[in-house]
């Protein structure tokens, strides 16, 4: 049985058709075009497949779809390219074949929304159930340092 759906993704009203079973992610990438939403292992331990709904990290390759019906999901793919997130992470390099990045960029937009002024303590423990494959852990927490103060310049 499926059910039609409306999902509100980076500011576009999409109508979804989805099973009882259909994970938000499978719907986000095969029916609305999201390609920054990833599925690493599938069991919402790596967190290449983060979204952000209504402002919170969902880990969407275990979220059933039909859950979300009328919220409002923030992909990357929704970020402008001068997101102060979006650019610390090119400026420091913290990226290298760039799969998980995604995932880290949103959990940092997160952790910045909840914690301005995060410590690095606070910020591997925010990020620790994301994980890099590539290794560039210190690029990462470099660029959300630096996220936090390009932030707090801005207010």
């Amino acid at each position: 049985m499926s059910t039609e759906i409306s999902l509100d993704v980076n500011g576009t009203s999409h109508r979804v058709r989805v099973a009882d079973n259909t994970v938000l992610l499978d719907a986000l990438r095969q029916q609305v075009g999201v390609t920054s939403a990833r599925e690493g292992c599938g069991v919402g331990a790596c967190g290449a497949c983060t979204v952000l709904v209504e402002g919170h990290s969902v880990s969407s390759c275990m979220a059933n779809a039909r859950r979300y019906d009328g919220k409002k999901v923030v992909t990357a793919d929704g970020l402008p390219e001068n997101d102060p997130v979006v650019s610390s992470y090119v400026d420091n390099g913290a990226m290298q074949c760039g799969y998980c990045i995604p995932g880290f960029v949103l959990m940092t937009k997160e952790l910045l929304r909840e914690n301005p002024s995060p410590t690095d303590e606070e910020i591997a423990d925010h990020l620790e159930g994301n994980i890099c494959r590539c290794a560039t852990y210190p690029e990462i927490m470099k660029a959300v340092r630096e996220a936090a103060a390009r932030a707090g310049e801005t207010t």
